[in-house]
């Protein structure tokens, strides 16, 4: 197998659906009984019922775990295009049972060849408002589409039309939108009102939908016909980039038809990680997430440990996560383009030395670790899909566009919805992204370069299973995979309703302070915490919509459950 192995991982609370899923060669069944055999056992959870619902039609068709992935995401590009969708990028993580290989497919999204940090300054040198946010500029080289192509040529055992069939079906025919989609819609609704096409393509008589409104978007479905049909040049070369460009440049950007006609997804080693006898598998660069993720156990491992939800032990989490999100913003950045010590920071001696620093009894101000600057930007509204099929392929993939509805360019005639991924670049030390935070010099904007992000897909595998699990959430994701992992290495048994809806808190370096979620944490563990020198922040709302598939080597048996955060609850 591929992979470059690093280092030797309680409390939960609330509900969460959780289901067996089991798949028989005739189709996907309505079952949450265990007494298939393995060999006929598949599950997928995804963040919206009808994109599960995609990948198991096509495993009906005979597809295996890789077309699924391609079916699932696609789908969420449909009925969740406020999340991911073909105008945005991506990390996939894949397992292929007969052989073992795994790999990570880069589909992250890259500036454009006339990118320089000098388009989102003025004259005077100060940061133009918005620039990164809104407009042609704020729009890097989208990658989902080129990986839909690449995972479905090189991995799938279907050719990519049938794939993408349930997503175009439910673009055309259209789909009745539930209360999320009106929720975000409302909460986006003068934004979309300012970009024509985007609201004639989202709203209802441009208003926000009420939930049951009947969303259709032929376009797009004709954008991913031609994907089916031409593969990556019926994105990147012909109407659909011409449109593209015509739209982003339109608007402010520097895009040429070169830029979309380049674009490759990369193939990379993932990360291996051992802790405490678990297998982590998850992303390299240019995902800061997977270093900062081993990072973090490696210095947890330095402690005796248990209950991550236990004040003694959140301290310890705590001041981990300081340390990890500190050395992301002073040295992670496009390894392709910069020198990162990757070696130093995922060596054990080097957790060592990082995890001498943290004093059990009391936080540490981050002032005192040295540089103030925070972490680089990451993504911020992004979606997960886990699955596993009957041959035990395995795909966990993490799906963003950045901000909600992206960059709110629709090119006309085409369907697609842009991101804002320049964002997830840094601009300077003491200039902060849309989530207030900051980054280094390594995650400079740079042409054809790609911007660092969290997402952060993950394989989990010790003596009780498989795990296959992701989340979105932005700078959050690492500290909910964080604890997702710490929750499940330090069970005997898995419950994965609980591993997905225990509650959460987070720390990452700047600002100095925990946030934790509302009505999630009781007063004597708060004061516990504080007691110790932390500055707490209840967030009012919670934060993620992780989704997790296990199988079990004991039994074979396959379950899922989806993050009761989210409004879409996907089982079966």
């Amino acid at each position: 197998m591929l992979g470059r192995r690093i280092g030797s991982i309680g409390w939960f609370g609330a509900w969460c659906a959780t289901a067996i899923v089991a798949l028989a060669l005739v189709g996907p069944r309505a079952a949450r009984s265990q007494d298939l055999p393995a060999a006929e056992q598949a599950a997928i959870a995804s963040a919206h019922p009808l994109a599960t619902e995609a990948g198991h039609e096509i495993f009906g068709r005979g597809g295996n775990a890789f077309d699924a992935a391609v079916a699932v995401a696609a789908a969420l590009a449909v009925v969740e295009p406020y999340s991911s969708g073909l105008g945005g990028g991506g990390f996939w993580l894949l397992h292929r049972a007969r052989d073992g290989h795994e790999v990570m497919v880069d589909s992250r999204e890259v500036a454009p060849s006339a990118a320089t940090p000098d388009l989102f300054f003025d004259a005077d040198g100060k940061p133009i408002p918005g620039a990164t946010r809104r407009g042609g500029k704020s729009v890097a080289v989208p990658g989902v589409p080129a990986a839909l192509v690449h995972i479905a040529e090189r991995y799938g055992s279907l050719p990519l039309s049938v794939s993408l069939g349930p997503a175009v079906r439910y673009a055309r025919e259209g789909f009745e939108v539930g209360s999320r989609y009106a929720r975000i819609a409302k909460l986006r609704e003068r934004f979309l009102q300012s970009l024509p096409v985007a609201a004639r393509t989202f709203l209802d008589n441009d208003g926000a939908p009420r939930p049951g409104f009947v969303l259709r978007q032929p376009a797009l479905a004709e954008t991913m016909e031609r994907v089916g049909a031409r593969g990556r040049d019926g994105f990147y070369r012909g109407f659909v980039a011409q449109a593209l460009v015509a739209a982003v440049n339109r608007a402010g950007g520097v895009w040429q038809p070169a830029d979309l006609e380049n674009y490759r997804v990369v193939e990379r080693t993932p990360l291996r990680i051992d802790y405490r006898g678990a297998t982590i598998t998850t992303v390299a660069l240019p995902s800061a997430g997977g270093i900062a993720l081993a990072h973090s156990l490696q210095m947890l491992e330095r402690f005796e440990f248990a209950d991550a939800r236990a004040p003694r032990n959140a301290h310890l989490v705590i001041e981990a996560l300081r340390r990890a999100f500190q050395d992301r913003a002073l040295h992670l950045g496009d390894d392709d383009f910069v020198a990162v010590p990757v070696e130093r920071l995922t060596s054990r001696d080097y957790a060592a030395r990082r995890a001498a620093t943290i004093d059990p009894a009391r936080a540490t101000k981050s002032e005192e670790l040295g540089n103030k600057r925070s972490m680089p930007p990451a993504s911020g509204n992004t979606t997960h899909l886990s699955i596993i099929d009957r041959m035990g392929n395995r795909v966990a993939a993490t799906l963003s566009i950045n901000l909600l509805f992206g960059s709110g360019i629709v090119a006309s005639g085409t369907g697609v919805l842009l991101n804002n991924e320049m964002d997830d670049f840094s601009l300077k030390a003491d200039v902060p992204n849309a989530f207030r935070l900051r980054g280094g010099a390594a995650n400079a904007v740079a042409p054809r370069k790609r911007p660092l992000s969290s997402m952060t897909p993950a394989f989990v595998e010790d003596e009780k299973g498989i795990l296959i699990i992701g989340a979105p959430g932005g700078s959050r994701i690492v500290s909910q995979q964080l604890l997702a992992i710490l929750d499940y290495v330090g069970s005997t048994t898995v419950d994965l309703a609980r591993i997905v809806g225990a509650p959460r808190y987070h720390h990452q370096w700047w600002p100095d302070r925990v946030e934790i979620e509302l009505d999630s944490f009781s007063p004597e563990w708060q004061s516990g915490l504080e007691a110790k020198g932390h500055r707490l922040r209840t967030v009012k709302r919670k934060w993620g919509n992780m989704q997790a598939v296990f199988k079990s080597k004991a039994n074979g048996t396959v379950s899922i459950a989806n993050d009761p955060r989210g409004g879409d609850v996907a089982w079966y």
